[in-house]
């Protein structure tokens, strides 16, 4: 069975059936949305609670809904200067040393940090030797993204792609999954170096969205765009720690990549298949 689920993705029209759901996601269809959002919250068992509206009839659209904020709080943001923070709900996939230029991604599967940052030498050459970590966000989880840490923005590049599943099964079955998926790249300048965030679309995920651009939409073709920032001045961007950095309507996968010698260690018990809290601690980060 999950030989022909993974055999199906290659064979289905990915890209049209996810704008064609993202065309559902942002469409106000009043009782029909409402629905469609109490089916979901029973099927995936989410936990309304912690949703500052916690009721399915105040989102006008799937995506209101998919992209909802929390309750003042409930994420406390881990205020030591030294810890790294979770930037999402989701669970570890992988994590630990970026190698020869190598990332892990599972077993027998593996791709270079050059791929995933779209191609740019000098981009990859500032996490040679660094480290990674992957976060899967179920449908379940709460899909806005966080920053880990302080940083300033320099760079942002959108790289066309596959929309491939990225779920765990996925993952151990794609060769390249996170660098042959359609993606957002997001570099920062923080204290401890450059810090890249890689935001990693999917099958049925609509679009994604940053706090400075907003949506992104997918450009036509094949052509990699990027973005350059000023990082001094009155124009620079800079996001503290715990503040929200972009969102995913309809999850998939956050790729975060650190320069040589800008951690210590991840946190005891952060390991794959652990689940993860934004706001709590994720690293330490070396002095």
């Amino acid at each position: 069975m999950d030989s022909i689920k993974i055999a199906l993705q290659y064979i289905l029209p990915k890209h049209f059936l996810s704008r064609l759901v993202g065309k559902f996601a942002a469409a106000e269809l009043g009782s029909v949305t409402t629905a469609g959002i109490k089916w979901f919250i029973k099927q995936y068992k989410i936990d309304m609670s912690e949703a500052a509206k916690p009721e399915p009839e105040a989102y006008k659209t799937f995506n209101d809904f998919f992209t909802r904020a929390l309750k003042d709080g409930i994420r406390p943001i881990e205020q030591d200067k030294d810890i790294m923070v979770h930037p999402v709900d989701g669970a570890v996939s992988q994590l630990g040393p970026i190698e020869s230029g190598n990332i892990f991604q599972a077993k027998g599967h593996s791709y270079t940090s050059l791929a995933l940052l779209g191609g740019d030498q000098k981009d990859a050459a500032r996490f040679e030797d660094g480290d990674f970590a992957t976060i899967y966000l179920a449908p379940k989880d709460y899909h806005r993204i966080h920053m880990p840490i302080t940083g300033t923005l320099s760079k942002m590049t959108y790289v066309p792609g596959d929309l491939f599943s990225v779920n765990p099964l996925t993952a151990q079955n794609v060769p390249g999954l996170f660098a042959r998926n359609e993606r957002v790249v997001a570099i920062f300048e923080t204290d401890i170096g450059p810090m890249a965030m890689v935001l990693v679309g999917a099958t049925i995920v609509a679009s994604i969205e940053t706090v400075w651009a907003g949506t992104v939409t997918p450009p036509t073709g094949k052509q990699v765009f990027s973005w350059d920032y000023p990082t001094e001045g009155p124009e620079a961007l800079t996001l503290e720690k715990g503040a929200e950095m972009g969102r995913f309507k309809l999850g998939s996968t956050v790729v975060m990549l650190w320069g040589n010698d800008a951690i210590e260690n991840f946190v005891e018990g952060v390991e794959p298949g652990e689940t993860t809290r934004m706001g709590q601690p994720f690293a330490r980060i070396d002095d």
